[in-house]
């Protein structure tokens, strides 16, 4: 057990800790023999939320853990300190909560997952991954659902925008790895006027240079491919405790999966369209050329 809480805790913000430290509880659950139902009534609890608090999907209080390790016969100072101490770094807020006004749950959930992954592959089809954005292009995506003729309306978007520009700071750090696949139509789409295309792409073209980015364009000469039912994210990371999972955005909603067999058959069609697509070193090319036809 030893060691168990702190080897990894550095690596991610809250949402990746809580997802650690409910592994880390799952297993000690099931090390004890303790079923779900003995750790909920000792929490005063319901099984459904035990569930969710192994899943990471559920913030935790002090006392539950405390009291969950005592059931699990966790008696050592160093080993229960340890998870204490994981279960306060995993509480506390996320810089994402500065703009909770006009974050989702479901949009919630994700951004922490993001800042904490290693490795994002992405197709899109109808937009620019939001970390490639400009701030133009983004106010024009967000503008799509948002009516800007409502002054608070305006200044809700324009939340919205400057949250996602902070997301965009991953892109400064070594990690995480961004394997960015989009449809050409997105590029050619013209969203927000010339101007604002123009200025897309060629922030696109100025991306290419970065280490950690990898830009492909799936040509409209491709045809039809597997991914016809539209975007999705695979989000892989560093800690072994937790799941590659993939994220599907939705109008009102996301959808998260993290079977092996969901993950396994996108990430399949991901290396597919990586091959339909132009090949990673032709890609400042292809971007001109649509650029030049914008």
């Amino acid at each position: 057990m030893n060691g168990l809480a702190a080897s990894k805790t550095e690596l991610g913000g809250p949402i990746a800790l809580r997802i650690l430290l409910g592994a880390q509880l799952r297993r000690l659950r099931e090390a004890g023999g303790v079923s779900r139902g003995d750790a909920a009534r000792a929490i005063r609890a319901t099984e459904s939320k035990i569930s969710r608090l192994e899943l990471g999907r559920s913030g935790f209080k002090q006392r539950d853990v405390a009291d969950l390790l005592t059931l699990f016969g966790i008696s050592a100072d160093q080993d229960r300190e340890s998870l204490l101490s994981l279960a306060r770094r995993a509480s506390a807020p996320g810089w994402w909560q500065q703009y909770g006004e006009v974050i989702p749950g479901w949009l919630e959930l994700y951004i922490g997952l993001e800042e904490a992954a290693s490795v994002l592959r992405t197709y899109e089809v109808q937009f620019v991954h939001g970390l490639l954005q400009t701030e133009d292009y983004a106010r024009a995506v967000v503008g799509l659902r948002h009516s800007p003729d409502d002054p608070g309306e305006q200044e809700r978007i324009e939340r919205r925008v400057a949250l996602r520009m902070r997301r965009q700071q991953l892109l400064e750090r070594d990690a995480p790895r961004l394997w960015s696949v989009v449809d050409e139509a997105a590029l050619r789409r013209p969203l927000g006027g010339r101007a604002v295309m123009r200025g897309q792409l060629r922030r696109l073209i100025e991306l290419t240079d970065l280490p950690n980015l990898t830009l492909q364009v799936v040509p409209f000469r491709a045809g039809g491919h597997p991914a016809a039912g539209g975007a999705f994210t695979i989000l892989r990371f560093a800690q072994p405790e937790i799941a590659d999972l993939v994220y599907i955005e939705q109008i009102s909603s996301a959808l998260y999966l993290d079977k092996r067999p969901d993950v396994e058959s996108y990430s399949e069609i991901m290396n597919e369209l990586s091959l339909l697509a132009s090949p990673r070193d032709t890609t400042r090319d292809v971007l001109a050329g649509i650029l030049a036809d914008t």
